[in-house]
């Protein structure tokens, strides 16, 4: 929704912006029945397409400024990012995403107040042009997450500068092939070094969505990628571990007729593969105990919702868990019973 024009602009900054919102506004009273011919529109679109590229430079820059200056508390949080997400209604992942470009894209100062070049300057440049948009960005960006650490400052700036250039006239699919092919020549050796590796390795759980279900994202390492193969390699083939079966082993071969009914992916298959061997884990007893109490799952609800198996419990990690869920799984658990007032004042803790 654009915003209502300021009837006097105070800044020079104001004054441009009140013009934007104006020239929007009457971009859409004109519509374009006006452009009668394909060519035209075509052009037109490149116009529009080369200005929504541009707006993203003016807010690194806004961003930037903001995060020199931030105050904890001043504009009603403690953290920018959080600032950002409530301010411009956008999720804090997005607000830490476009912190992070403008680290790389806006301009700086030193600690004398100097000013100096962004990290990526010719990408920056290109942004400010309108010439690329932020998947080009991002292309760039993600490249020199896999520069190895060898490289030296002045091959970097090569790069980039090399990068930008191509960014003007690739798409942004078409630049990802050049920055791989220059990725390529920098690490002709192929594999990364153990410390390349080490820097890379991550195993993420995003956040459980309205259906309760969690999205996340993972970079393993050899060793890991080799457990994991070795382990779907049993409990991960077809008719093993079927949720849909009363009953599955992976101890004997599954019958012929139990593989054939096995509808499941090979993504569903290693997830049922991955639920069976943290289960088995955590029910052998042998992960020894944190802050005072066996590893396992803690799901914490009321008697009602444990009698009517219903509702959600909530987890020692804070996660939701539906009681049904809770109620199966107990089957495999080693089982302990906690039981608090209406204060949350322990008054019994047992095996049941």
């Amino acid at each position: 929704m654009l915003s209502n024009p300021t009837p006097h602009p105070t800044t020079r900054v104001d004054a441009a912006v009140t013009k934007i919102e104006a020239g929007l506004r009457d971009l859409r009273e004109a519509g374009f029945t006006e452009l009668s011919i394909g060519p035209e529109r075509l052009a037109m679109l490149q116009r529009l397409e080369a200005a929504v590229r541009t707006i993203p430079s003016f807010g690194n820059t806004l961003i930037a400024i903001m995060q020199r200056e931030f105050r904890c508390g001043e504009l009603g949080d403690n953290n920018l990012a959080n600032t950002l997400a409530d301010a411009l209604r956008i999720t804090p992942h997005d607000a830490r995403t476009r912190i992070r470009v403008a680290d790389d894209l806006a301009a700086r100062t030193t600690f004398s107040g100097a000013p100096q070049d962004p990290v990526m300057p010719n990408t920056a440049a290109a942004q400010a042009d309108g010439a690329i948009g932020t998947e080009h960005v991002h292309v760039i960006r993600e490249f020199f997450r896999h520069v190895p650490l060898h490289v030296d400052e002045e091959t970097k700036e090569l790069a980039e500068t090399k990068l930008a250039a191509q960014a003007r006239i690739l798409r942004p699919d078409q630049l990802r092939t050049a920055a791989n092919r220059i990725l390529g020549y920098l690490n002709p050796d192929g594999p990364q070094p153990e410390a390349e590796r080490a820097r890379k390795r991550s195993f993420t759980l995003g956040p459980q969505g309205a259906d309760l279900m969690t999205k996340g994202s993972f970079c393993v390492d050899p060793e890991l990628r080799a457990y994991l193969e070795a382990a779907f390699a049993k409990y991960a083939k077809p008719g093993v571990l079927n949720p849909a079966d009363e009953e599955s082993t992976v101890e004997e071969e599954p019958a012929a007729e139990t593989v054939k009914r096995d509808d499941r992916s090979l993504e569903k298959r290693q997830h049922d593969a991955l639920t069976a061997i943290l289960r088995d884990a955590l029910a052998s007893g042998t992960l020894g105990q944190h802050r005072g109490l066996p590893v396992t799952v803690v799901a914490t609800m009321t008697v009602k919702e444990l009698e009517d198996a219903s509702g959600t419990a909530i987890t020692g990690g804070g996660s939701l868990l539906p009681i049904r869920d809770v109620l199966r799984m107990a089957r495999h658990a080693r089982d302990y019973l906690a039981l608090f007032d209406d204060d949350g004042r322990p008054i019994y803790l047992g095996r049941s």
